[in-house]
């Protein structure tokens, strides 16, 4: 006679209901913006409850501010030069293959104030981690302005399907932003390496 199986710890149990909660949240957000998403849809996909996606998170710009967090950003260490090319390494394959989630999800945040406050929250490290690198007094500009190349080269990459940009490949790209990255991180000051 064999054994019965176990069943699976309530833990277990939780996390899997989670992911599935997140899984279906994120798909929806990705098909239907911020705005069009509801609990009860998402409830719906994931096979449970909305009381119990509620249970779980607590409101919808929570469990958006969960699915946002699936897939962080890279923490940016070291010495301006070296957060430099992390930068430039995370465009780089950003430029390679459509980044289709952060795209679907950066529709939400440019048309919900709500889904915007969460974006900017997930942004405040990467903000964060770039002007400590600076180490300048105008750091937290410097670092604005990095994350607007970024977001600039990758939303007229991939949603504007800029001329020129469309096509080129990614180490030129970064190639030609080397420079400006370097200057904006202080990379390029006299006596730096790199």
């Amino acid at each position: 006679m064999s054994e019965p199986e176990a069943r699976p710890a309530r833990a277990e149990q939780r996390r899997a209901t989670e992911a599935r909660i997140l899984a279906a949240a994120s798909r929806l957000f990705i098909d239907n913006g911020y705005e069009r998403t509801t609990i009860r849809a998402v409830a719906r996909a994931a096979g449970v409850d909305a009381g119990l996606v509620m249970h779980y998170f607590g409101s919808k710009q929570a469990l958006f501010q969960r699915v946002t967090q699936a897939s962080p950003m890279p923490e940016l260490t070291g010495t301006p030069e070296e957060v430099t090319e992390q930068i430039l390494a995370r465009i780089a394959q950003m430029l390679a293959v459509e980044p289709a989630q952060s795209l679907a999800l950066l529709r939400s945040v440019l048309t919900h104030p709500e889904a915007a406050e969460v974006w900017q929250e997930g942004t405040d490290r990467y903000h964060a981690e770039i002007s400590h690198a600076i180490g300048a007094a105008d750091a937290d500009v410097r670092a604005a302005l990095v994350s607007a190349v970024w977001l600039g080269v990758i939303v007229s990459r991939h949603l504007l399907k800029s001329p020129g940009l469309s096509d080129a490949g990614p180490q030129l790209v970064t190639d030609l932003l080397r420079p400006c990255l370097r200057s904006l991180t202080r990379a390029d000051l006299p006596g730096t390496t790199g």
